[in-house]
């Protein structure tokens, strides 16, 4: 099985091949210049696999929290690609997927989320399986919902916020922590491939973001670039 995966929710901009367990990916620091080199991206990943669109079985998406015009991009491109090539598609969640790239069985997972907040979620792998310990949230560094037990590790830009408020908050329950890493497309892709294992697969049409902040309008060339895509 081959699923194409895209992450857009941060300043990075990835696009991942999952085939048949095996990973290709690429990623790039682009800012705000997702709309730009998305697409060139795709086109990348696939021809290093020597592969076309639709030989894709199926699309991953990063859903969010993250980047408003980030993760409406990510899920955009992704319905209209999938609509053009007659798969399904599964949205994962950008803080399972900085959760999944750890390489950790226990993380609090938190993404800078600009004026003082954070998107923040912990999973613990059970059985080899993500279980949801707080469930995805927007919230203060002081004021992170209160987690149980120790040896936890921190992933995401959130533990660089308000000089290391989150790691104050969760004290000697952390075990360490990573303040750079980013969600990436290969474990959106990793993750992607379990749910379309499961059959929990959608199609393009009911595909939906994951928001915690509000915001109302894209500029016009995210505009232009999800009706290509579509």
């Amino acid at each position: 099985m081959k699923i194409l995966a895209l992450e857009t929710s941060t300043e990075y901009c990835s696009v991942a091949l999952w085939q048949d367990g095996a990973l290709s990916e690429r990623c790039e620091l682009v800012g705000q210049k997702h709309s730009e080199v998305l697409m060139a991206m795709v086109d990348g990943v696939l021809g290093d696999a020597g592969c076309r669109i639709r030989d894709v079985d199926g699309i991953g998406f990063g859903k969010g929290p993250g980047s408003f015009t980030g993760v409406r991009i990510a899920c955009g491109v992704a319905q209209g690609l999938a609509l053009g090539t007659d798969v399904d598609v599964v949205g994962v969640c950008t803080l399972q997927a900085l959760a999944e790239a750890s390489g950790k069985d226990k993380v609090i997972a938190a993404l800078d989320a600009r004026m003082g907040e954070l998107y923040l979620a912990a999973y613990e792998k059970r059985n080899g399986e993500w279980a949801t310990v707080i469930e995805p949230c927007l919230c203060k560094p002081g004021d992170a919902p209160q987690i149980a037990g120790e040896g936890w590790f921190g992933a995401g830009s959130g533990f660089a916020v308000g000089d290391a408020a989150l790691t104050a908050r969760y004290g000697r329950q952390l075990a360490d922590a990573d303040a750079q890493a980013m969600p990436q497309a290969g474990a959106v892709a990793t993750l992607a491939a379990v749910e379309f294992a499961k059959g929990n697969a959608v199609d393009a049409a009911l595909a939906l973001p994951l928001y915690l902040r509000d915001k109302v309008a894209l500029k016009t060339s995210e505009r232009n670039l999800l009706a290509a895509a579509r």
